[in-house]
């Protein structure tokens, strides 16, 4: 396979969870990894465990919080690629689960900073890779908290979760996907959330403890199904495994 052949994608925070597993389906698949860690010691052990089963992969030390950090990854991305086919916004923060009433704006601005501040950035850094590809992607890793249909639902577990940064910052992130989709419509843009909203389940990450009752391969689903749409996909949707949830 030459490089022209070859599908290329850059996930954040892909050395643990979710964004792991992405990396080593895709990769399974023959793709181009580009594997954004904040943490590079861990983001190369992460890469080391890929390569040994195949996958070509590329270690991106890549903290989405920070503009110099963000830039110094298109500039090594762009050392092996003209072009970026999938970005893949995985990186994210729980922030402390504070009630409303205790939250503080610093609280919420940190959570902001990684949820909806660094898809905006990463995405803007990455924009020109991306156009140069025949059917670019964008994906954003989001959360069914984040559907004001689903917090509007007494019978959802997230309903019980008293917090405000987190849910807020998803809610954010999915009106960004929505403008993204609709200003560049040579580039599909798609939320999804790790879980199955009718079924009342998420995935088992650490962001919650591992206390979800899906795996990360099954979490993982839906981020694989928009990365690999083809040129006919759809664009400006929220899904999970199971299908289009309401925003």
């Amino acid at each position: 396979m030459t490089n022209a052949e070859q599908t290329t994608v850059l996930i954040t925070g892909a050395n643990k969870g979710l964004g792991l597993e992405t990396a080593r389906r895709l990769g399974a698949e023959g793709w181009k990894v580009f594997l954004g860690s904040r943490d590079e010691g861990r983001g190369r052990a992460a890469a080391a465990t890929l390569a040994e089963g195949g996958a070509d992969v590329v270690v991106v030390p890549l903290d989405v919080t920070s503009d110099r950090s963000v830039a110094d990854a298109v500039r090594l991305v762009r050392e092996h690629t003209d072009r970026l086919d999938v970005l893949v916004n995985n990186a994210g923060a729980p922030g402390n689960v504070v009630p409303p009433a205790q939250t503080t704006a610093e609280e919420v601005h940190a959570v902001y900073d990684t949820n909806v501040y660094g898809p905006v950035r990463v995405t803007n850094a990455f924009l020109p890779l991306l156009q140069a590809a025949d059917n670019p992607r964008v994906v954003m890793v989001s959360s069914a908290g984040g559907s004001f249909a689903v917090m509007a639902d007494p019978t959802q577990p997230v309903t019980k979760m008293h917090e405000l940064a987190y849910s807020s910052s998803k809610a954010a992130l999915n009106m960004i996907t929505v403008r993204y989709a609709q200003a560049l419509p040579h580039v599909k843009v798609n939320a999804l959330t790790p879980g199955e909203v009718v079924a009342r389940k998420f995935t088992a990450t650490d962001m919650n403890h591992h206390t979800g009752q899906l795996t990360v391969t099954e979490g993982s689903d839906p981020i694989i199904e928009l990365a690999t749409l083809d040129a006919d996909g759809p664009s400006g949707i929220f899904i999970d495994r199971l299908g289009p949830i309401a925003w």
